[in-house]
């Protein structure tokens, strides 16, 4: 039959219908695949192959595929609670627990009620702190078209498993390029939400004004299908919104001629990649021959992106890290006499101090001292609200532009996939690698990272598309008609 873990979800979903595939079988080449391949690139952390296996065999016996996710197999990253499941945000702090959720996400929830069956969890840096899954507790997830290189972050897990062909969807969280980067990395597709189009209710915070839900698919149409299904108020997470979810499916195919497509030029900034610049220009162009007009804008306070990013996201860390304590969350810190044996604490900070010291890793210490600092009394006005002001700023810029075109078009990334231990002694140059992605949750508005061509070293180049708040079926639109016009979904890695 072949490896029909590689089918897109509407594949998957017409074999299953006509009964030329089971679910069992779909979830079982999944499940060979990830056998296979996944010692070579580490994406899987937590595998639930039994459960999965069982759920087939309940869809199946059910004979309902009415439902596009129903019988479709998929991977969530290691920050969303499923009920039973191992959940360990790719921490020590976690993982020395074993902690397993009492409840579902909204999104894993969601996905049950319409029959996806969970295949288990990814890898991601820890606690969704980084841009390469290189903090995980787990060690690093390897890009599949060359696994000495990263496959971003911090969603890299699960964009790697997508791309490698062990599940046919799988889940994200995009805060500042968590789903895009990763996505633009690898070859896939994935997109960071409008901020409340879709809940965050079960889903471990790192930053709790700008963390999106997300996934990534292999190519647009899946992701509207997904979007379909997780999108929507949730009475459990007051940040979500009550605006209607459009047809995202039906939009795909409406066309994009006369749409104004903006190319903000500071995006092509020296230092990118002319490889990664001339697959984005030439995206354009194949843009502007199915009709569409490119204009070039101005988004002027980028400059101010990364600074201002890295302030705030670190105050909110500093903020939802506290609860990891050693008590309410987290492992129980002993550590050894002299004699060698397990002595506990002397009093309670020397429990938090090692709790915490044990249990975090380097970027999350890091994170949390600085955004402790900033919003400490001498500094807060210097720099978290300083910051909430420039934020205001670059939303206004978008606002701006908005008023002149629908889309605005630019690289997820300045460079494709970099070297494993590439920034390791750099943490600054690892946080320039953000630079086209902050800007997006900066101002709240959604945006699409599709893959647009392929570097020289045979790497993956992202496209990425920004839409007004609100504007996931217009991207979505865009992303398939230029996904319709070119080739590039064709191309697999050799693993």
């Amino acid at each position: 039959m072949g490896n029909i873990s590689s089918l897109t979800i509407a594949q998957a979903h017409e074999k299953l219908r006509s009964k030329a595939i089971s679910s069992v079988e779909l979830v079982q080449s999944c499940i060979d695949r990830i056998e296979q391949v996944d010692s070579k690139i580490n994406a899987i952390v937590h595998r639930n192959f039994e459960e999965a296996l069982e759920c087939a065999k309940e869809v199946d016996a059910a004979g309902k595929f009415d439902h596009p996710l129903a019988g479709i197999p998929y991977l969530a990253k290691d920050v969303f609670c499923e009920e039973g499941v191992k959940t360990t945000a790719c921490s020590n702090v976690l993982r020395e627990k074993d902690y397993v959720a009492p409840f579902d996400s909204t999104t894993t929830k969601r996905l049950k009620a319409v029959g996806a069956i969970s295949l288990g969890k990814t890898n991601t840096d820890e606690f969704t702190q980084g841009a390469s899954t290189e903090s995980s507790c787990y060690g690093v997830t390897a890009c599949p078209w060359d696994t000495e290189r990263v496959a971003g972050g911090s969603s890299g897990g699960s964009a790697a498993a997508v791309a490698a062909d062990e599940c046919i969807f799988a889940l994200g969280t995009d805060t500042g390029g968590s789903i895009r980067q990763p996505a633009g990395f690898c070859g896939c597709t994935g997109m960071r939400m409008t901020y409340g189009r879709t809940s965050r209710y079960g889903v471990m915070s790192m930053a709790s004004s700008l963390d999106t839900i997300g996934g990534l698919t292999r190519n647009v149409e899946d992701y509207a299908l997904l979007l379909s299904a997780i999108a929507g108020q949730d009475p459990l997470d007051a940040t979500t919104s009550d605006r209607e979810v459009p047809d995202y499916v039906s939009a795909l195919k409406e066309g994009i001629k006369g749409m104004k497509i903006g190319l903000p030029k500071e995006y092509f900034i020296e230092g990118i990649d002319p490889q990664v610049e001339a697959a984005v220009r030439n995206a354009a162009d194949v843009l502007k021959g199915l009709g569409a007009k490119i204009t070039e804008i101005s988004l002027p306070h980028t400059q101010y992106a990364i600074a201002t990013y890295y302030i705030i996201v670190p105050s909110e860390v500093s903020s939802n890290m506290a609860r990891y304590d050693g008590i309410r969350y987290g492992h129980t810190p002993l550590r050894q006499s002299s004699a060698g044996q397990a002595e506990e604490a002397n009093d309670l900070i020397d429990y938090y101090f090692k709790a915490r010291s044990a249990g975090f890793g380097d970027e999350v210490k890091r994170r949390i001292m600085i955004g402790t600092y900033a919003l400490s009394a001498g500094y807060f006005d210097a720099y978290y609200r300083q910051a909430q002001r420039v934020r205001a700023l670059i939303k206004h810029d978008f606002d701006e532009a908005f008023q002149k075109v629908d889309v605005i078009l630019s690289p997820v990334s300045p460079t494709p996939a970099f070297k494993i231990g590439a920034h390791e002694n750099d943490p600054l140059a690892l946080y320039l690698e953000d630079i086209f992605t902050v800007s997006q949750p900066l101002a709240g508005v959604p945006a699409l990272s599709i893959p647009c061509g392929f570097s020289k070293e045979n790497l993956p180049i992202g496209l990425q598309l920004t839409g007004p708040q609100w504007g996931e079926d217009t991207l979505l639109k865009v992303g398939y008609a230029y996904e319709q016009a070119t080739d590039w979904l064709t191309k697999k890695p050799a693993l």
